[in-house]
């Protein structure tokens, strides 16, 4: 195998399945299995105030991390090994470069919020206010009934740009340094924090672990955001100067410690503000107009192929590769001595 290419061809195919095939349907998704085995596991929870919580809730996070990064890895290996015996070298080559690109296209989403917020500015554009308020509250927690089209647009916004980091760079930068198991391990803290990182009696102690876990997962990806988005709003004539200086005396806007680095960079080169009533307001322009939705479609869509592309490939190359490789080896060794 001639690592570097083999690490290329892996981004460049995940890209391209993310581009022209799009997401897993939500009923085979692996993500949907591991929310049905979390939730599972929080029906039969009762000590939701004492300190055993958080131990359930570490091995929680520890179980559904070893299921997936099993069957990621046995997949993968499988198919190396196997096509390897049974045809050729290259034939296992080539299968591996396949099933890799395939589980790490499951781990990142580049071009799916569009599909999400292209109705909804085909709703306002036509005057269907209620029909688009409708419509995005698939895409954000806030209750959306009444909601007039200009915070419409700004729900879009926030959302693509708040999820710019957890849907892309982060797993991105733990599949280039760990491969399969490291996406894996940022996917899993971050469903988790998704479904129980709640300050409330039910999920307070049982979700402290995977949620301060997200957050440390995310402390790079998240303040590295703005420097990307700089880069791509150059690229697309933006005012990408802006980006890192709003970054920097905004971000402490959004109760979470990441996710105001991408939100207020983009705001910032895009030239808009984006509110959400009763917890902040960032920018100082206008409020976004269905134009300036579409226009954070291309801004973040460009941000996240310049990361997947130059740090995913770098990384992947340089490390993680050889990590997911060894894993494999080893995971296999040890089947086949025993077997």
């Amino acid at each position: 195998m001639v690592l570097w290419l083999d690490a290329i061809l892996v981004v460049v195919l995940a890209l391209a399945i993310d581009r022209y095939i799009g997401e897993v349907p939500n009923s085979v998704h692996p993500l949907r299995w591991m929310g049905n085995i979390l939730a599972a596991i929080d029906r039969h929870v009762a000590c939701r105030g004492s300190r055993k919580a958080v131990a359930i809730g570490f091995l929680s996070y520890l179980l559904v991390f070893l299921i997936f990064t099993g069957i990621g890895l046995a997949l993968t290996s499988l198919v190396r090994y196997g096509l390897t015996s049974a045809v050729s070298p290259l034939a296992g080559e080539v299968a591996w470069i396949l099933v890799t690109a395939v589980l790490f296209k499951i781990s990142f989403a580049i071009f799916s919020f569009r599909k999400h917020c292209d109705p909804i500015c085909e709703d306002l554009d036509a005057g269907r206010v209620e029909d688009a308020a409708s419509k995005v509250q698939m895409i954000v927690s806030r209750n959306t009934k009444g909601m007039d089209a200009e915070h419409i647009a700004s729900s879009c916004c926030e959302t693509v740009t708040e999820n710019l980091v957890d849907s892309v760079y982060s797993p991105v930068l733990y599949f280039g340094i760990l491969g399969l198991p490291g996406a894996v391990m940022f996917r899993c803290a971050n469903l988790m924090d998704a479904m129980w990182g709640y300050l409330n009696d039910r999920y307070a102690l049982l979700g402290r672990f995977p949620a301060k876990f997200d957050d440390v997962l995310g402390f790079v990806t998240s303040r590295v955001s703005p420097y990307f988005i700089a880069l791509a709003g150059m690229m697309l004539g933006m005012d990408w100067r802006r980006s890192v200086p709003a970054a920097k005396a905004e971000h402490t806007k959004t109760p979470s410690p990441n996710s105001g680095w991408s939100m207020t960079a983009a705001a910032a080169v895009l030239g808009i503000s984006m509110e959400k009533k009763g917890v902040y307001v960032m920018g100082d322009g206008p409020m976004p107009t269905t134009d300036d939705v579409r226009r954070c479609c291309r801004l973040i869509e460009l941000s996240a192929m310049i990361f997947l592309l130059l740090v995913g490939i770098i990384l992947f190359g340089l490390i993680g590769i050889q990590i997911q490789l060894l894993i494999e080896d080893t995971v296999f060794g040890f089947w086949g001595s025993v077997l």
